[in-house]
């Protein structure tokens, strides 16, 4: 190696320094190894993952890891960096002894890389090299493209981030694949994952609702890295959203009332009527889809026969979507003198049609409905709305490829979003 030689003696004075802080500058020395211009290290390491002589070939195979490896017994690797022309890092392990560095995360195909490798010789003098490569690219294969949601734009606290996917990923170690490389990062940050409802989808919630005037943004790492058999990681357009304040509506089905909360703090009570015997409200948590001003409902879009007691064809106003089966919080004047008193709908919650319209200006795409003490069924997660909040903690992250297996998901035509149905 083409550099001089230093005195390990000196070694002890960056310790004195570092005690004594600016009282012992003097220490300072020309001779202190770290103030040496760094050698150049290309005799002291090897680098595998060439596609073939690593001396010869400038492209190296996607789906090999890279290697690095000290090839002198009086020194070693202190630190490896990666990235690519867009300056995504990829993710590495380095031995304790310095000895060998290698990658932990996948290599993008038809990319260029550029590796800085710092080492040190046996006198702690400082060693650089910088190796740049290219990547190849397979002659056939498909493209896995991602297409966040919801749309850019203001939302509600409970809006999950999901992901479709334009081919399905079955194979555990593909999806570990994929969900390492689809990110969401908010301001503030918070603990959030990925679940897989299906084969081509996910969403992503935190562990509790999103904070308040949060910036939440989905974006791919995902482009020209190897899925699986021919199956490669496509294009992903970045979506970003912005949080409001809190809003959740609590219905006590019980007691036929909602309560209307903004952070935290009571704003408005309603008297309401939920779903009667047979035609119960679901229970938990629901996510607002969507506002319509005007809905025409009838009885035959669920099965009731018309003319029977329970048909009806109405128009309503003022309508909160909350399911896509058809569940909406919406004006009732049929119904206002059982409001507060009695359940007489067909599973959507009733009101005035003053306190509907002030709802249907109050809550956005995202905030939350809830509903208690109802004698029907919890919302289900997924396949009717966003009812992703239903689920535990613990078994939310069951569903992450991270974590461990998702549960059973509904198929396609269970997650079909269906006419209107109920009043």
């Amino acid at each position: 190696m083409n550099h001089s030689p230093r005195i390990r003696t000196v070694v002890s004075c960056t310790a004195l320094v570092v005690a004594l802080g600016a009282g012992a500058t003097a220490c300072g020395s020309d001779d202190h190894p770290l103030s040496a211009k760094p050698y150049d290290a290309a005799g002291q390491i090897s680098f595998k993952g060439l596609s073939g002589d690593s001396k010869k070939s400038t492209k190296v195979d996607p789906d090999k890891p890279l290697e690095i490896t000290s090839e002198s017994d009086a020194g070693r690797i202190t630190d490896v960096t990666a990235t690519d022309a867009s300056g995504r890092y990829v993710a590495g392990e380095l031995a304790a002894d310095g000895s060998r560095w290698h990658s932990t995360s996948p290599l993008a195909a038809g990319a260029h890389y550029t590796v800085r490798v710092s080492t040190e010789d046996e006198d702690g003098a400082p060693g650089r090299k910088v190796i740049g490569f290219d990547t190849s690219t397979p002659k056939s294969k498909k493209l896995l493209n991602v297409e966040f949601g919801p749309k850019a734009g203001k939302y509600g606290v409970g809006q999950p981030i999901t992901a479709e996917l334009s081919a399905p990923v079955k194979d555990k170690a593909a999806r570990t694949v994929v969900e390492r490389a689809l990110r969401v990062d908010s301001t503030p940050a918070v603990d959030g994952a990925w679940h897989w409802v299906d084969d081509k989808t996910l969403h992503y919630r935190p562990k509790e609702y999103w904070p308040v005037h949060a910036t939440v943004t989905a974006h791919s790492n995902l482009a020209g890295v190897r899925i699986g058999e021919r199956l490669w990681g496509g294009d992903a357009k970045t979506v970003k959203i912005t949080t409001g304040d809190r809003l959740i509506a609590l219905t006590d089905a019980a007691t036929h009332s909602m309560k209307v909360y903004r952070n935290d703090a009571v704003i408005k009570e309603i008297p309401v009527t939920t779903g009667k015997p047979g035609f119960d409200t679901r229970n938990g948590v629901k996510v607002v889809l969507g506002k319509e001003y005007f809905v025409r409902m009838r009885g035959t879009s669920i099965g009731i026969a018309e003319g029977s007691s329970d048909s009806y064809d109405l128009p309503v106003y003022y309508a909160t979507r909350v399911t896509w089966s058809g569940e909406y919080v919406h004006a009732a004047p049929w119904s206002t003198g059982s409001q507060g008193y009695a359940n007489v709908s067909h599973g959507c919650t009733g009101m005035s049609t003053g306190n509907a319209e002030w709802f249907f200006n109050t809550f956005n795409e995202g905030d939350i409905v809830k509903v208690v003490n109802s004698e029907g069924k919890t919302m289900d997660a997924f396949g009717n709305g966003f009812g992703d909040w239903n689920l535990g903690w613990k078994t939310w992250r069951a569903g992450s490829a991270l974590v461990g297996g998702s549960p059973d998901a509904p198929s396609p035509a269970q997650r079909a979003r269906l006419r209107p149905e109920s009043v």
